[in-house]
């Protein structure tokens, strides 16, 4: 008998074990975090919540090629970017492992960042949401993760058990990943959804995250030529001035749009 490559079958992503996982996310599905899901939940602790995030600060630690920390600029006061390779992005602060403490980004200042948010690597994936609360300025963490990822009697012993998150939110649309490049035409079979810790928060939430994506897309989040392969670098305001002025941008080579067989 063959082997069953339909999208159903193949939804689970399997990368060897020192693989860096490199599935870019697509920037609406951050935005889709924030004004979908972040933002009505502080709309019940403030009566601003866009302008209180502007004054919080955000760590995305596996910041890729920066189609997370970009969008994240958008809505909090201060964005750094740290990966443990060095994917060419200009707007990368460090090379550094999140999960070995005191090789965090000089930028964070001694109470590190407000809000940790990113994509973790699968088989680290509950290391990275646990290192994620140890912080002192710790307002709230978000991982994006396959839903498969909520089973699991172990994963529910070492984690959901001891502190489950307070919001978990599923994406009605899929979310394509596509291994090693963004791309605005690739399909998946796998779903994903935000898992979300708050401080102070405790009332445990599953929202369903409304289709967004038509609202939230630019075309601009997607690369279309040489000079635009990796998306522009931005100027994170953090506590190490070097970061005050914009870096310029490396060139990058052209990426073309793939969509798996």
């Amino acid at each position: 008998m063959g082997q069953n490559t339909s999208h159903a079958v193949m939804a689970q992503r399997v990368e060897p074990h020192d693989s860096l996982e490199d599935f870019p996310t697509q920037p609406w599905a951050t935005r889709a975090l924030i004004e979908k899901v972040i933002v009505p939940a502080y709309a019940r602790l403030v009566d601003d919540p866009m302008a209180s995030l502007k004054t919080l600060s955000v760590w995305e630690p596996c910041c890729n090629r920066g189609h997370m920390a970009m969008p994240l600029a958008e809505y909090f006061g201060a964005v750094h970017a740290s990966d443990i390779h060095d994917y060419g992005w200009a707007g990368q602060q460090a090379t550094c492992d999140f999960l070995m403490p005191g090789t965090e980004p000089k930028s964070l200042g001694p109470d590190g960042p407000n809000w940790l948010i990113f994509n973790p690597p699968f088989r680290l994936a509950e290391q990275f949401i646990e290192r994620s609360f140890q912080f002192p300025g710790w307002h709230g963490s978000a991982a994006i993760v396959r839903t498969s990822f909520l089973e699991g009697v172990g994963r529910y012993d070492r984690l959901f058990s001891k502190m489950p998150p307070d919001i978990i939110a599923q994406f009605t649309e899929r979310v394509p990943m596509v291994k090693g490049r963004l791309t605005a035409t690739g399909s998946t079979a796998t779903a994903y959804c935000w898992l979300v810790w708050m401080a102070g928060k405790s009332d445990y939430r599953f929202v369903w995250i409304p289709p967004s994506r038509k609202q939230l897309e630019r075309a601009s989040d997607y690369p279309v030529s040489a000079a635009a392969a990796s998306p522009a670098p931005f100027a994170p305001v953090g506590a190490d001035p070097q970061f005050a002025e914009p870096i310029p941008a490396r060139e990058a080579e052209v990426v073309t749009a793939h969509v798996p067989a």
